[in-house]
């Protein structure tokens, strides 16, 4: 008897143009040396945010991470017609009625002076967007202590609310938040161990980073033509190439936060695998524009453990005499993708195959798909069995 599905593995090579899709502190391009030699990188933070929204848009779900559950739960009773004081004080008891620490907002022009009621958690909650109106309707219920209630002025001020209602909401959950999980320590049993693990994305070949020098026209200026000169100067960083993207989903984990639910399990895993497909980070996409598709994806279903091919880029990628760093990319992957598996044993790949703009045939992949959505459903047909028919009329 074969073992069961344990991890769904997606590999993903994708070229970018001239972009920069994940930027540090100082607005450069993120970068890692790696086999002695300088790539482009993305942050695992920034493309599992990215895959993370489009997710949310397909399952039609959402979770909410701030400091200012205080004012969204305010806004939230303003459109019940609360009044605006009784509102703002109801979210400051909220905020300060769980075990996470808080601090009050400063003056605009007086930093040294608070705002009473204008809370702001240590710690940023994480929940369905739906505990808002939870927290709300917990509001409701206790107007009147409210209403007779002091103002939050200061981080030792106690809450009139009951913390353990308050807290049971902080813990609720979504499939957002039991796909890609949860820290919340100062909650006790708010915690969530995600089951998606998302490898930060680096170029298979070593990468320069391109100085882009810009100016702006003053089209009065321009106009009256009384002055010469830009109205404005700058510069930025910008980077282009051809990525190894990787994540995986461990599905033991899936099932401990949700339970045996297969139909659900399979939403959730297709949803994110379309997801992390298709995703990319959106930092200063209005300028550059770099919607590109990947040009392999991989997906791979194993019983062990999870296996990443990012040491098939050790060694980096030397392009084509006539350049072109893709079509090596997915070579090296190949190859190293068949060698690793014999490695370990190739029973440990319950089923494994690809899709992508390549024109031949990649053995050491597994099959061949016309579509994403294709491998995605063989992928998970493998893992889990087969959907259910839908019964037709």
């Amino acid at each position: 008897m074969s073992a069961p599905a344990r991890f769904i593995d997606v590999h993903i090579v994708q070229s970018v143009p001239f972009a920069n899709l994940n930027r540090d502190d100082t607005n450069s391009v993120k970068t890692v040396q790696y086999g002695y030699v300088w790539r482009t990188r993305v942050s695992s933070q920034s493309w599992k945010k990215a895959t993370r929204d489009r997710f949310q848009e397909q399952i039609g779900q959402a979770a909410l991470r701030t400091r200012r559950i205080s004012e969204r739960v305010t806004l939230e009773l303003e459109g019940r017609h609360w009044p605006k004081d009784l509102a703002e004080r109801a979210g400051a008891h909220i905020a300060a009625g769980s075990s996470i620490k808080f601090e009050l907002s400063k003056e605009r022009d007086n930093p040294k002076q608070t705002v009473p009621n204008k809370v702001i958690t240590n710690a940023m909650v994480y929940v369905p967007e739906s505990a808002v109106a939870e927290l709300a309707d917990l509001a409701e219920e206790h107007r009147d202590e409210l209403t007779a209630a002091k103002d939050i002025k200061k981080p030792s001020d106690k809450s009139v609310l009951p913390k353990e209602r308050i807290e049971a909401v902080l813990r609720t959950r979504n499939a957002v938040i039991n796909l890609f999980g949860r820290m919340l320590a100062e909650v006790d049993d708010a915690g969530v161990d995600g089951a998606v693990q998302v490898a930060h994305a680096f170029t298979t070949h070593t990468t320069d980073i391109e100085l882009d020098y810009f100016s702006a026209v003053d089209n009065v200026t321009e106009l009256w033509k009384d002055s010469t000169g830009s109205g404005h100067m700058g510069n930025a960083e910008f980077s282009a190439g051809t990525f190894y993207r990787y994540a995986t989903v461990d599905l033991r984990d899936l099932a401990a936060n949700i339970g045996d639910e297969p139909a659900a399990t399979r939403e959730l895993v297709g949803a994110f695998l379309a997801a992390f497909i298709e995703s990319l980070p959106q930092a200063k996409k209005n300028s550059t524009a770099p919607h590109t598709i990947p040009d392999l994806v991989h997906l791979s279903v194993r019983s062990d453990r999870p296996l990443s091919y990012a040491a098939a880029f050790e060694e980096p990628v030397h392009a084509h005499a006539e350049g072109g760093f893709s079509a090596r990319s997915v070579e090296t992957l190949t190859a190293y993708a068949t060698t690793a598996n014999k490695l370990l044993g190739a029973d440990r790949v319950l089923t494994s195959g690809w899709a992508g703009l390549e024109a031949k045939d990649l053995t050491g992949l597994g099959n061949r798909h016309d579509s994403f959505a294709d491998l995605i459903t063989t992928a998970l047909n493998s893992a889990l069995g087969q959907a259910p028919s839908k019964a037709t009329s």
